[in-house]
């Protein structure tokens, strides 16, 4: 029985939108890889109870393009101010102009369970667990934060996050992370 369906929201991660992305895999194959992929054990509890990151299937790694580079004194930066969808407060985003987009070393699937979802009415299905984030870990990266505008909304309950608490830990290990790496702008 299907237990993992894909969200609205992770229908956003195209090629342009500087998030990681196939063009040779539909979101339906890749909700059915996390689901293969937890039913066989391959996952990590999230930041809290009922999200759950998937480590994906090794042969789906080079389907996807990691939109990432590694930040350095020769990389030019763009900021603007955007909104994620409608109803969410604006924040600055800061995209690279430059730079060769690294290799994933593996890819990870992010899943809300229904219940999670439900509390700001976010589910696109009524199946247990959603597909909401894709994630193209580059080679050599152990741990990829969450980014600090995701954890920001998320803590202070802003519209579109989910409720969490972060450590001082986490907080330092996102903003270190992302002043190394960045997202680059197609």
């Amino acid at each position: 029985m299907e237990k993992v369906a894909v969200n609205d929201f992770v229908r956003r991660q195209i090629k342009g939108s500087g998030k990681t992305y196939s063009d040779s895999l539909s979101f339906d194959a890749m909700a059915k890889d996390a689901e293969k992929q937890m039913d066989n054990g391959n996952y990590k509890e999230g930041y809290r109870e009922g999200v759950r990151i998937i480590r994906g299937s090794k042969k789906y790694t080079n389907h996807f393009i990691c939109p990432y580079v590694k930040i350095n004194e020769n990389t030019e930066l763009i900021s603007r101010v955007v909104k994620r969808q409608i109803g969410e407060i604006p924040y600055i985003q800061t995209r690279a102009k430059n730079g060769a987009s690294l290799k994933a070393g593996r890819i990870e699937y992010i899943l809300y369970r229904h219940d999670v979802l439900l509390e700001n009415n976010e589910h696109s299905t009524n199946l247990e667990w959603e597909l909401i984030s894709i994630h193209a870990i580059p080679e050599g990266v152990e741990k990829m934060p969450m980014g600090s505008i995701t954890m920001m909304r998320n803590q202070l309950e802003l519209p579109g996050g989910t409720k969490a608490k972060y450590s001082s830990e986490e907080w330092v290990e996102s903003v270190m992370f992302w002043q190394k790496f960045g997202a680059l702008e197609n």
